[in-house]
């Protein structure tokens, strides 16, 4: 079984409950880890549970992280943030404990690690199972939390990136890589930092990059391609005329992370290889271009001249 089993999607009944820790259960065998299968169990269904009452549909349940560090995450639509408990609740709390807070009490005492991440459309509650439920919970954290800082805008020590003929199949999947795997190397280094340098590497690149790049890169011209149903686009991406080294070198870290996949080292899978030619062309024109080269279209250029427009 491989470790990067699709998502569950559960629906609105209390099946969901149950399917839910079956699946988990079935999860931890297949990863050889039966050791953290009751504490996997106890967490998801109450995870479950609060997705069902106070999230939104779709409710999607994963396994991420790694084999030695494995991560249960539920996701649903709404991107409002849990309510965390005070640990060491008295029994004699009042009812919301009961649908909400008690829930996420239990996840924290079956966690050596839990939180919730924000995102654009909804929200991931996540815990690292641990062997046996413990007397006294860990603290859980919210990330993803929206920036209020300023993004950056065209002007003095700015560049100004052209992307030309962007196709827009491989663009969406890039956002959706981009999300997905800035979201796992975040909780990764967030439970597990001191063992898992590279997520924690990634990590930091990442937000750099966030303010290089924000996720709305071109919105507006994606847009306007999708209502005119094109199938490709030209973007213009400002940057600072320092970012090429961070594109650089997280390129490098996107290698790395995939030979951690193929090797099972992460519970994701390694890109295809349509998603490493695109990236390494979309993100090899900031450095291509910091460098004054002329840009480059991807209609214009091979397999082969991609692989080496950032060595």
């Amino acid at each position: 079984m491989p470790l990067s089993r699709p998502a569950l999607s559960l629906g609105s009944g209390p099946r969901g409950v149950q399917n839910a820790r079956r699946w988990v259960v079935d999860v931890c065998s297949d990863i050889e880890r039966d050791d953290l299968a009751e504490c996997a169990e106890l967490g998801v269904s109450e995870l479950v549970t609060n997705a069902l009452l106070h999230g939104e549909a779709p409710i999607l349940v994963r396994v991420r992280g790694t084999r030695e560090h494995p991560r249960v995450e539920v996701s649903d639509a709404s991107s409002e943030p849990p309510l965390l408990p005070s640990l060491g609740y008295d029994d004699e709390d009042d009812d919301l404990l009961v649908t909400f807070g008690r829930g996420l009490s239990i996840v924290a005492r079956c966690s050596t690690a839990w939180g919730a991440e924000i995102e654009e459309h909804g929200k991931v509650v996540w815990f690292d199972p641990a062997s046996e439920p413990a007397e006294d919970g860990v603290e859980g954290v919210i990330t993803g939390l929206p920036d209020a800082g300023p993004r950056p805008r065209s002007g003095d020590g700015q560049l100004e990136i052209e992307l030309r003929g962007v196709p827009l199949r491989s663009f969406f999947g890039f956002q959706m890589h981009y999300r997905e795997l800035r979201r796992e190397v975040r909780l990764l280094a967030l439970a597990h930092e001191d063992k898992y340098p590279l997520a924690k590497s990634l990590s930091d690149h990442f937000g750099a990059l966030d303010r290089q790049l924000s996720e709305g890169i071109g919105a507006y011209q994606i847009d306007d391609a999708v209502r005119s149903h094109k199938n490709s686009t030209d973007l213009r991406v400002a940057i600072a005329r320092d970012g090429a080294l961070t594109v650089g070198r997280f390129l490098e870290l996107l290698d790395l992370a995939d030979a951690f996949c193929r090797e099972q080292r992460l519970l994701s899978l390694a890109r295809s290889t349509e998603q490493r030619e695109f990236q390494r062309w979309f993100l090899g024109e900031f450095v291509r271009q910091q460098n004054g080269e002329k840009p480059l279209a991807w209609h214009e250029t091979s397999v082969t001249s991609r692989r080496s427009s950032v060595s």
